[in-house]
């Protein structure tokens, strides 16, 4: 017999005291407050249209950890991008285009769930692939592990929250760029690119902000570490 003695307390019962834990320590971290854009270090205004644009990195794993997922670690750079709309019309992200242009002119868009999904978890999406079978049967249809559910709670606690930026407030949200095949130190000499951003009625589309991230190096008190982004 074995001398030891088993633990009283039911192996199921700890696995799901610990993932309650986990989770609700993930709900208690939250972003830091969203201020208007020009309170940021990096930002364009347009004083005629009165809308402003700021993009404010999160290249400190230390500074996002509120992240339920290491994206930095898997070759990510996390940008908020903030829009103030200080006009009387409400303007519309639907058709946006924000990208991160490298200092090489990489036209780099924002991740999207998929993108983080095969990057961080090695799968090939979750649209699933067409195996062929041979005649008459019709192809069978396999899909691949779908999109982690940290990353959707992610997107929805820390993305943006919709896509109208209503007048004299304003809306923020995080987006991801893959910079792995970047140089060391993919922000120095880059910036954002945002265009395709009218007002909701679609009378009139505002000209295009371009936002560098050398204003919000210039701003940090040293060299951070993850100026340089890690690769995997």
């Amino acid at each position: 017999m074995k001398s030891h003695r088993f633990p009283t307390t039911p192996i199921l019962l700890v696995v799901i005291f610990c993932l309650f834990a986990a989770n609700a320590w993930a709900a208690d971290k939250k972003a830091p407050p969203v201020k208007p854009a020009d309170q940021y270090a990096a930002f364009e205004v347009h004083p005629n249209e009165k809308v402003t644009v700021a993009a404010e990195p999160c290249d400190d794993p230390k500074d996002c950890d509120f992240f339920r997922l290491p994206y930095l670690q898997h070759g990510f750079v996390a940008i908020r991008v903030i829009f103030t709309n200080d006009s009387d019309a409400a303007i519309s992200l639907d058709d946006a285009r924000i990208q991160f242009i490298s200092i090489n002119n990489d036209k780099i868009p924002a991740a999207t769930d998929d993108d983080l999904q095969r990057r961080l978890f090695s799968t090939k999406g979750a649209a699933g692939r067409k195996i062929p079978l041979p005649l008459p049967l019709p192809p069978v249809t396999v899909h691949d592990k779908p999109v982690d559910k940290q990353i959707i709670k992610d997107d929805k606690d820390f993305g943006f929250n919709g896509t109208t930026v209503n007048p004299h407030s304003t809306l923020a949200g995080y987006l991801f760029y893959d910079v792995r095949q970047l140089p060391d130190r993919p922000l120095k000499g880059a910036e954002l690119y945002v265009k395709m951003v009218h007002t909701v009625d679609g009378k009139k589309q505002l000209f295009d902000f371009n936002i560098p991230f050398d204003k919000w190096l210039a701003a940090q008190p040293g060299v951070k570490s993850a100026d340089n982004v890690p690769k995997p």
